[in-house]
Order: structure tokens, then C-alpha cells, then sequence
């Protein structure tokens, strides 16, 4: 079927006329005269048998046909201008390159990530788990996650969110082994924690008034995703961070205990490579990200 369309170039002064709210800033961003505008948008006009604006002293302003038009014509040449960008860019420049500790990935980022692709399906992400930070001058990488205990300097930089930790263990636990009525009842269980973050352990012990309990004598494990695992299988009470655990507690795979929960000087931050411009797959996953961590902390 032969398609019924306008005047391209007409098509585009129209769009940015009515974009723009007048036919000068039209022409500038077109790099064409004023007069040239008017007369492409008194083309389009005369082919469609209808008036797109209402002409007066003091400017412009759509009428209703124009509108409806405006509306149909901006999707179309958005479409056509992302289709156009992805289709001159190259690989490198769809792949977004991510590096973070192997928890956060596992218990945070993947069970999210499918959002993510939904909105930027032609963004190819590549996912490097490893506790030590991104050397950005070193490695191919183009964002980094991971935890500070105070915010770190450099110019790209978002903080996404802090670390709250409390106690969590399966159920089943609780129902085959000793009460956990108070704190001082974990003297009588196996404490799970990661080798990478000793202090957990402690500081909610001492907030908790049950600091003779050495909960670094239990099971230890190279990270933390295995100690939450152990946790779901029974095997010992895990001291959790609450954005990881958030989704096992309200399915009750896991249960915390005590209601008390510690708040460390610890933050998860977003960091990524200092180049100028950013790369609009780098813009669009910092978006992503942040509102993530902002929906998580808005519905604890």
C-alpha cells in the first residue's frame, strides 16, 4: 500500500514550530530563516486542506487539528531519531559494562533487572562481580556499585541507598532449635556472616546490649550471598542487610527475630567513568537505578 505522506521537510518545521512555541526559535534550531519555516508550515497547511496554528499579535498557537497532528508527528520522528541512533551506533556503544559485589548483584540488582530491559531493550548489559572497586582508568568498565563507609570524592556519583542490618533466619529454624525470645538467646545459635564485612556482627550486637556474644565465630563465608543462602537452609541466623532481605521476609523464606534494626555509616553508591558527554546508556541507567533505590526506601 503506497503511504499518504506530507512534505518531510514541511513535516519537520511543523513539528519544531509547534515544539517551540514560535516560528524564530523554529528556525534557529532548523538553522533555516523564519520566512522559511512560515512558508514550509503554509505547505503542510495547503496539503492537508486545514490550519495546524491560530495566527496572531501575539504569536502562535495550535488548533485542535494541530495538535492532534503535533501528538502523531513527535512520536514519529522520536521514533525515527532513536531508530537512527541505535542503528549508527556500535556495539560498544550499546553495551553497558557494570561492576559490583556478587550480593548485590545476586540479592538486589538481578531480581530488578528485567525492569530495566523492559524499558531499554537494545542496552546489552554486562555484569562483572568482584568485591574490589572499579579502576575506571584501568578496566573496561562504565559504572561501578558498591559500599562506602563515607561518601567517596569524584564527580560521578550517586548515592543509592544506606545499610540497616538486623538478624534473619528461615522459619524452620526457629521451630526445631532454641528460642530466640532476646538478643542473648544467639549465644545459643550458629551467627552467619560474610568474611568481607566483620563489623556487621558486632555492631548490632552492641545495640542490641549483647556484646559478649562473638558473632564472628560462627559460620564464615567469602561473601555474603553464601551466608544468606546458609540462612534459608537452616543452617544459622544471618545478620542481613534489610534492602537485601526485603523480599524473603515479606514471602517468608526468612523472618527476622528481634525487631531492632542498626543503621551503620555504610552506603551503597553508583560511580562511573568521568567522560564528557556521558553516554546516553550510562544517563539512562543512572535513571533507572535511582528511582529503584528511592521506590525501595519509600515503601519501607
Amino acid at each position: 500500500m503506497t503511504r499518504r505522506l506530507p512534505p518531510l521537510n514541511a513535516l519537520r518545521a511543523f513539528e519544531a514550530a509547534a515544539r517551540c512555541g514560535n516560528f524564530t526559535r523554529a528556525a534557529q534550531e532548523l538553522c533555516v530563516t523564519q520566512g522559511a519555516v512560515s512558508r514550509h508550515i503554509a505547505t503542510l497547511e495547503g496539503w492537508l486542506g486545514l490550519a495546524l496554528f491560530e495566527r496572531g499579535r501575539h504569536g502562535i498557537a495550535l488548533t485542535p487539528a494541530g495538535q492532534r497532528y503535533f501528538d502523531t508527528a513527535r512520536a514519529a520522528l522520536d521514533q525515527i531519531d532513536y531508530g537512527t541512533r541505535q542503528l549508527q551506533a556500535g556495539p560498544d556503544e550499546r553495551r553497558l559494562r557494570i561492576k559490583l559485589p556478587p550480593t548485590f548483584a545476586i540479592r538486589w540488582l538481578v531480581p530488578r533487572l528485567a525492569r530495566f530491559h523492559a524499558l531499554h531493550p537494545r542496552i546489552d548489559v554486562q555484569i562483572t562481580t568482584s568485591h574490589e572497586r572499579a579502576d575506571f582508568a584501568r578496566e573496561e568498565v562504565d559504572v561501578s556499585i558498591h559500599s562506602e563507609p563515607q561518601p567517596p570524592a569524584g564527580p560521578g556519583l550517586r548515592r543509592l541507598f544506606g545499610e540497616t542490618l538486623l538478624p534473619v533466619c528461615a522459619p524452620g529454624l526457629l521451630e526445631r532449635g532454641p528460642q530466640l525470645r532476646k538478643p542473648a538467646d544467639l549465644a545459643r545459635h550458629v551467627l552467619l556472616c560474610s568474611m568481607n564485612r566483620p563489623k556487621d556482627w558486632p555492631a548490632w550486637l552492641a545495640e542490641a546490649g549483647a556484646p559478649q556474644i562473638d558473632g564472628n565465630s560462627g559460620l564464615r563465608f567469602e561473601n555474603a550471598a553464601l551466608a544468606y543462602q546458609a540462612a534459608a537452609d537452616q543452617l544459622g541466623v544471618m545478620v542481613a542487610l534489610d534492602a537485601f532481605v526485603r523480599d524473603d521476609l515479606a514471602a517468608g523464606r526468612l523472618v527476622a527475630p528481634f525487631a531492632l534494626k542498626v543503621r551503620t555509616e555504610g552506603a551503597y553508591y553508583l560511580a562511573w567513568r568521568d567522560q564528557a558527554p556521558l553516554p546516553e546508556r550510562v544517563r539512562a541507567f543512572e535513571d533507572w537505578i535511582v528511582k529503584e533505590a528511592e521506590a525501595m526506601a519509600f515503601s519501607s
